[in-house]
C-alpha cells in the first residue's frame, strides 16, 4: 500500500521508488495538496508546497483564537493562540507573521520566539529559525519552566512538553536540518536533560543517538539508549521508544511492524529507520525509504523535512 512501509518488505518500496528521483516525489507530493492554496513554501528541491484543505473543526478553532485575539490584542496568550491555530492551518507565513507581531508587542516573552521559529523549519528557512530558537534559549536563562499546552492533545489529553523543552528540541532540530550536528547534539542534549517523563525521554535520545551515530561517536550513540527499556511510561512516542529499542538491538527490524510514511509520527519513525540504514552502510536502501517519505502529503513533518534534507545533502 503506498506510504505504508513494512521494513522486512522493502524490496517492495525498492520497486516502486527505484526509478523516482526527489523532484519527481517532491511533484507527486503536491498533488495532495491544495491547489487552490497559497504557496506556503518551497522545498529544497524548489517545489511549492501548499496546505491541505482544513477541517471544519479546525476552522472553527481558528475562528474562536482569531475572536479571542481581536477582544484582546495586547494578551501574549490569545496571540500565540492565534499563531498556532493559523499554523495548524496549514497556512504558515500568516503564522509567522503573527508571531512577528508578537515579538513587536512582547520581545522579552521566549514563547514568541519558541513558536515562530517552528513555523520557520515548517517553511525551511533553517538559519531564521535558529536565530529565533537561540534568542528564545537566552530569554529562558534563569527562568521557572512550565507546562506547555497541547493545540492537538493526545488521546489521553496529557500535555507532555514544555517551553524550554520545546525551545531547545525545535533548536536541535533547527541546526540538525542544517547538517550542523555538534550544535544539534547541544541542543538536544540540553533538551534530554530537562526531560520531564519517558515520552520526552525517548523522543530526545532517538535523535540523539541519531545525531551520534552521524557524528561516528558510536559509544557514546549507545551509552545514551542504557536507560531505554520497553517498560517505559509512553502516550505518545511509541514509534521512538520502538526504534530506540531497535537501535539496542532489544527489538527486531520485523518488530518495529508496519510503519506509515504519511502521517507526521509515520514519517519520523520512517526516517530512523532510513538513517539507521545509512550510517550501517546501506545507503541504497536508505536513500530510497528517504524517497518514500516524500511520497506523503505531511511536508511540514519534521520526518520528512529531515528525509528532504538528507537527500538534498546527498545530491
Amino acid at each position: 500500500m503506498k506510504n505504508k512501509i513494512l521494513p522486512v518488505a522493502l524490496a517492495a518500496v525498492m520497486a516502486t521508488a527505484a526509478f523516482a528521483g526527489p523532484t519527481a516525489l517532491a511533484q507527486d507530493t503536491a498533488l495532495a495538496q491544495d491547489e487552490g492554496a497559497s504557496v506556503e513554501a518551497m522545498s529544497l528541491f524548489g517545489e511549492p508546497l501548499r496546505a491541505a484543505a482544513p477541517s471544519a473543526r479546525m476552522l472553527e478553532q481558528y475562528q474562536q483564537a482569531k475572536e479571542a485575539y481581536e477582544q484582546s490584542p495586547s494578551d501574549a496568550l490569545a496571540l500565540i493562540w492565534y499563531g498556532r491555530r493559523t499554523a495548524y492551518l496549514g497556512e504558515y507565513q500568516k503564522a509567522i507573521e503573527i508571531f512577528s507581531r508578537g515579538i513587536e508587542k512582547h520581545p522579552k516573552d521566549a514563547r514568541m520566539y519558541r513558536h515562530r521559529g517552528h513555523r520557520y523549519i515548517s517553511v525551511r528557512e533553517f538559519d531564521a529559525a535558529i536565530a529565533d530558537l537561540e534568542a528564545a534559549a537566552k530569554l529562558i536563562a534563569g527562568q521557572k519552566n512550565a507546562i506547555e499546552p497541547d493545540g492537538m492533545p493526545n488521546k489521553y489529553n496529557v500535555p507532555l512538553t514544555t517551553t524550554h523543552g520545546n525551545i531547545w528540541y525545535h533548536l536541535g532540530l533547527a541546526y540538525y536540518l542544517k547538517q550542523d550536528f555538534e550544535n544539534a547534539y547541544r541542543a538536544f542534549s540540553e533538551g534530554h536533560r530537562i526531560s520531564t517523563n519517558d515520552d520526552g525521554t525517548v523522543s530526545t535520545a532517538h535523535w540523539l543517538y541519531m545525531i551520534l551515530r552521524r557524528l561516528g561517536r558510536e559509544d557514546e550513540a549507545e551509552a545514551i539508549l542504557e536507560d531505554i527499556h520497553p517498560g517505559m511510561t509512553i502516550l505518545e512516542n511509541g514509534d521512538y521508544l520502538r526504534l530506540c529499542l531497535f537501535y539496542k538491538g532489544d527489538l527486531s527490524e520485523e518488530g518495529l511492524g508496519e510503519i506509515s510514511a504519511n502521517t507526521p509520527g509515520g514519517s519520523a519513525a520512517a526516517y530512523g529507520l532510513a538513517n539507521w540504514y545509512y550510517y550501517t552502510g546501506q545507503q541504497d536502501k536508505s536513500d530510497l525509504l528517504l524517497e518514500e517519505i516524500l511520497t506523503g502529503s505531511s511536508w511540514s513533518a519534521f520526518g520528512y523535512i529531515a528525509a528532504e534534507a538528507d537527500l538534498a545533502a546527498r545530491r
